[in-house]
């Protein structure tokens, strides 16, 4: 799996489907392990939003584009910048081909940008936030006004959804029992006790 990493970096986006990658805890095959490689423009480290300091495994040149593991963007305030041109042509190229990729506010915006969502069912912050800052948009007709869609192998979700974006990828990936899954998201969504306890005796079958 590879995971974008530029300055500013909104920490949240990403903190529920990495903590679960990462621990395994709900995991229905405990021996299973994803490898989350961090992908950077360069291997300087980066500043989130929250002012932590992450250091990229590989950089985009290093990537290779062709695997069909998943490719996540996280929100940022500089995914215009520069310096992302080149994960953004490698995001467009993988959506073109149907490879795996999850993308969540800001990097929803700079797919729109170039053009990536033309033709795919998709959401963001808002339409008008796509038609703002990305002027070459012209995929109205496909944009779905939900928290997250999943269009084939592309998801995509509002930077206001990253329980619902985690959902999505972690069932993508089939790594919890369908009932793990739908305890988790119930617990996370509607914050009731029950769904706790359904979480935990879902663990045991």
């Amino acid at each position: 799996m590879f995971l974008d990493k530029l300055n500013t970096l909104a920490d949240w986006e990403i903190s529920f489907l990495t903590s679960e990658l990462v621990s395994k805890r709900y995991f229905k095959n405990q021996n299973e392990d994803v490898t989350i490689l961090k992908v950077g423009s360069t291997k300087a480290p980066i500043k989130t939003l929250g002012g932590m300091i992450i250091n990229p495994d590989i950089t985009v040149n290093e990537m290779d584009t062709n695997i069909n593991d998943l490719l996540i963007l996280p929100g940022a305030d500089t995914w215009f910048e520069q310096d992302n041109q080149k994960i953004i042509k490698v995001a467009k190229d993988r959506i073109e081909k149907g490879l795996k990729i999850a993308a969540i506010c800001g990097a929803t915006g700079a797919l729109a940008k170039a053009g990536a969502l033309n033709n795919k069912k998709h959401t963001s912050n808002d339409i008008e936030y796509l038609k703002m800052f990305s002027p070459e948009y012209t995929g109205e007709a496909y944009y779905v006004n939900e928290p997250v869609i999943k269009d084939e192998n592309l998801i995509t979700a509002s930077g206001l959804a990253p329980i619902e974006f985690t959902y999505e990828i972690i069932k993508q990936l089939d790594l919890f029992r369908e009932e793990t899954l739908s305890a988790w998201y119930n617990l996370y969504i509607k914050k009731e006790q029950k769904y706790f306890y359904e979480l935990m005796s879902s663990l045991k079958k």
